[in-house]
């Protein structure tokens, strides 16, 4: 995966967007929005999963509260998209602590009612006051596989500048 690229605009109101270079081929290409429930580089991941939600896509309902996580109280929390074109999943249950705003667990279903894939982020660390997850599983219970991501580098507010990303910076090393 070294040398691989990945731009995905998400905003409200609009289809999300997603570009890929890829070295082999040495070319941008958009991933259309049917290829959004394809697997990201043939991992466990889709290319849905590799963008960030946008909230106001779903609508939410807490379902339960006390439910342990790695030994956390959470909010158990079922989202569904608000229209059918703004997730490939039916409904997510998302487990969120009671002391910390971020998703520890979550698993995505489709229409028939069939998990597809579950989210697990360990090693959770606050870094310049932002949570993030060091380590990420995602497995998918239909074809008995799970992929881990491990984050090793965190920065936050680098003052990047805004023609870092285009379709154009993709390219670059």
């Amino acid at each position: 995966m070294r040398g691989v690229g990945l731009l995905s605009i998400n905003q409200g109101g609009t289809a999300d967007r997603q570009w890929m270079y890829t070295p082999a081929i040495q070319r941008v290409r958009r991933i259309a929005a049917q290829e959004r429930r394809q697997r990201f580089l043939g991992t466990d991941f889709t290319n849905e999963d590799m963008a960030e939600r946008v909230i106001d896509d779903f609508s939410y309902t807490v379902l339960s509260e006390g439910e342990q996580v790695d030994g956390r109280k959470t909010y158990k929390i079922e989202g569904r998209p608000v229209s059918p074109d703004k997730s490939q999943y039916a409904y997510v249950y998302l487990w969120v602590p009671v002391d910390l705003p971020y998703v520890v667990l979550g698993e995505m279903y489709d229409k028939q009612g069939q998990r597809q894939r579950i989210y697990k982020a360990m090693s959770l660390e606050k870094i310049s006051g932002i949570w993030i997850a060091r380590q990420v599983e995602m497995s998918s219970p239909p074809d008995g596989t799970k992929t881990i991501l491990m984050v090793d580098e965190v920065r936050f507010n680098t003052g990047l500048k805004e023609d870092m990303f285009t379709q154009q910076a993709l390219e670059k090393p």
